[in-house]
C-alpha cells in the first residue's frame, strides 16, 4: 500500500488507478478466503469432525495458492522493485511457492478432496 501511495504514474499516485484498486480488492478477498478456510480446518481438527481431512486439504490448497497469488501480485505491483531483496517480496514469493509443494503437493490435496467426494 505504501508503495502504491508513493509511486506516481500519469501524473497521480498509483493508488488512484481504478485497475490497481480492483487488484488490491482481489488480493484482500483471496487472503480473507484463505483465512476462513484455515479457521474451518483448524476448528474441524479441534472437534475431531468427520470431514477434517477434506477441510484441512482444502485449507492447505486454498491458503498456499491464494497466498502465492497475492504475493506474486504484490511483486508485480512493485514492478522492478519487487525483485530487490530490500523489499522482501521475492523471498515471500519463493517461500510461498515451495509451500504449494511441501507437506503434500496441492495436487495431492485436490486428490484427497476428490476421493472424499467420490466416497460420499
Amino acid at each position: 500500500m505504501a508503495h502504491l501511495k508513493q509511486r506516481t504514474a500519469f501524473g497521480k499516485p498509483l493508488i488512484d488507478q481504478s485497475s490497481l484498486l480492483f487488484r488490491l480488492a482481489d488480493m484482500e478477498m483471496d487472503l480473507q478466503t484463505a483465512r476462513t478456510m484455515l479457521w474451518r480446518g483448524a476448528d474441524a481438527l479441534d472437534r475431531g469432525a468427520p470431514d477434517v481431512v477434506a477441510l484441512c486439504a482444502i485449507a492447505k490448497r486454498v491458503a498456499t495458492d491464494n497466498g502465492f497469488r497475492v504475493a506474486n501480485e504484490a511483486l508485480q505491483l512493485h514492478g522492478g522493485y519487487g525483485y530487490l531483496s530490500e523489499y522482501g517480496l521475492e523471498k515471500i514469493v519463493r517461500d510461498l511457492r515451495v509451500h504449494q509443494i511441501l507437506e503434500g503437493s496441492n495436487e495431492i490435496m485436490q486428490l484427497i478432496v476428490g476421493r472424499t467426494l467420490a466416497e460420499a
